[in-house]
Formats: C-alpha cells, structure tokens, sequence
C-alpha cells in the first residue's frame, strides 16, 4: 500500500500543502465550499502513491527524448515525454525537465474532474498549473533569482488567455542548468509544457568559453543525474554589459523559436539585473506575493497532518 503524503492547511486557513518526499505542493482552490473540499481530496488521491509510480520509471525518464527513447507507462511520466517531445534531434532534453510541472498538471486534472470549480492552482515548487474557468485573473510575479527571490513584476492570466502553466528555471534554481541564467520563466498551454521550455531558453542563456563562468559534470555533483557528464553552471561571476546582452540575445533567440512553433505563449529572462521579455509575459508593476488569489472556503478533511 502507498504512503499517504503529509497533508494541512496552510496557516490563511485556505491554501492546501500536500508533500511527498521531494514533491512539495501549495494548492488553492475556488467555488462552492463542497467544491472546494472535493478538490482537496482528489488532489490528496493524486499524489497518493505518484512519487512511487515515477520512481518505478526513472532510468527511462532519465533517457534523452527522441525516436528510440523507452516507453512510459504512468499518466505522470507520459505528460513529461509528451512535453519533451517535439523539441529536435539537436535539443538535448529528457523527461525529467518537465516533471515538476507534470506533477502539478497530474494533480490539477484530478481536482477539475472531481469538483466544479471557477479556478484552482497547483504550485509545485514554482511550477504552477492553473484552471481558471471563470472569475478575477491570477496575478503571478516575476521573481529576479530563486535563491533571493526579489518581485520585479507581474502577469495577470484570466479565464480567456491561453496561458495554463508557468516554469522557471535557471541556473540558481532547485535544478542542474547548461547556462548562465538566474531565471527564465516561462508561460505556457500546459504546466509540463513551460517546465520543458523553461529549462531549454535556460540552457541557451548562455556565454560558451567566459572566464566568469565556472562548470563542473553533472555527475559529479549527482552520481544519477540525467544530464550525465555534461557541464552545469555551478557559479556566475559579475558580468560586463555587453556580455550580459550577448548571453539574453541568445535565449532570446531560443525562444522566439518555440514562440513561432507554438511551444510557449511569452517568457521573461533574468541575467545580473537586465530583463528581456517576449509574448504574454509583458511586466506590469511590482506584484504583492508571488500567487495573490482572493480568499476560499475552508474544508473541514485538511486540518490533518
């Protein structure tokens, strides 16, 4: 039988915190009381026994995505190949780029089909799904680097955008990155959809051969990790204005090309202090929190640990 993950209200009395080993989730929910408690149950069965389906498949999930890439059984990892699977043969990129965010997308569905409700978000360390079917748009902010997360704006994503998902990534996020960006967040149709996004633009955030710029192998620092011996940015040194422009321009790149492919609806890059942003993701003022919803009722079954 599967452990059942730690589950409680967080202390507004309204956000769910569910945690299974590393998957570590903040959940709202918004619509009638009976709604809202339905969701949580299902959200709570979701993650039930998920992080052991997904252990079940990890040396396939660690393999580079592409024609001769193993098959995937669990609805999780299938989200995270279908999301990796239309960037080329040139792209290194496996399954696991996009598994926080399918995850949260796992999650979200599961509370959707469970309860009528007019919106309801999955955080899932940074990586957000999001259903908003119908009242005010979230309001998301844009932070400057995941270690010392500082609001340098905000995105608002209402019922009639396209926008589903959010992902950052970088190299001084939770994550291995190939490049030199503090973050790069990216929106997306799905959440696994702008994981995998967000560690590709990340990736191409890049100055190949700067002295500022120190890398050791991935295995070195995790014997398992799927990125093999590949160089990972463990440090950025203070970088000159024309170097911080040629490294954005090169993600910029990147993502101008998965915009024109339809991959992501917008993306906003960080490097030392400068901002490039393209699509959706224009900046509006300084945001108040990360994920400013309005209050929910409060279910009853939560209060557990």
């Amino acid at each position: 039988m599967s452990r059942m993950p730690q589950a409680r209200l967080l202390p507004d009395g309204r956000r769910l915190h569910l945690q299974d080993g590393p998957i570590d989730l903040v959940i709202g929910a918004f619509g009638g009381p009976h709604a809202v408690e339905d969701a949580y149950r299902a959200a709570l069965r979701a993650l039930t026994g998920l992080l052991d389906r997904l252990c079940g498949e990890l040396p396939a999930l660690r393999q580079p995505a592409g024609p001769t890439a193993p098959p995937l059984h669990g609805t999780v990892a299938r989200r995270m190949a279908a999301a990796v699977a239309l960037y080329g043969a040139d792209t290194f990129i496996t399954p696991m780029a996009a598994v926080a965010g399918a995850v949260a997308e796992t999650v979200l569905a599961a509370m959707v089909e469970a309860a009528d409700l007019d919106r309801a978000y999955v955080n899932n360390g940074g990586d957000i799904a999001l259903h908003c079917a119908s009242g005010p748009a979230f309001t998301l902010g844009l932070i400057d680097r995941p270690d010392r997360p500082h609001l340098f704006g905000r995105v608002e994503i209402g019922p009639a955008d396209a926008v589903r998902g959010v992902a950052t990534s970088g190299w001084r996020g939770r994550s291995f990155s190939l490049g030199i960006a503090d973050s790069v967040t990216v929106l997306a149709r799905t959440a696994a959809a702008a994981d995998a996004a967000a560690t590709v633009i990340a990736n191409a955030v890049d100055l190949p051969g700067h002295p500022a710029v120190r890398r050791v192998p991935a295995h070195d620092l995790q014997p398992d990790s799927d990125l093999g011996g590949r160089l990972v940015t463990r440090n950025v040194a203070p970088l000159p204005p024309d170097a911080i422009a040629t490294a954005l321009r090169a993600g910029r790149a990147c993502a101008e090309t998965l915009l024109g492919h339809g991959l992501i609806e917008g993306v906003a890059l960080q490097l030392q202090g400068r901002v490039a942003t393209l699509g959706t993701a224009t900046l509006g003022g300084p945001a108040p929190h990360p994920l400013a919803v309005p209050a929910a009722p409060v279910p009853e079954f939560a209060h557990h640990a």
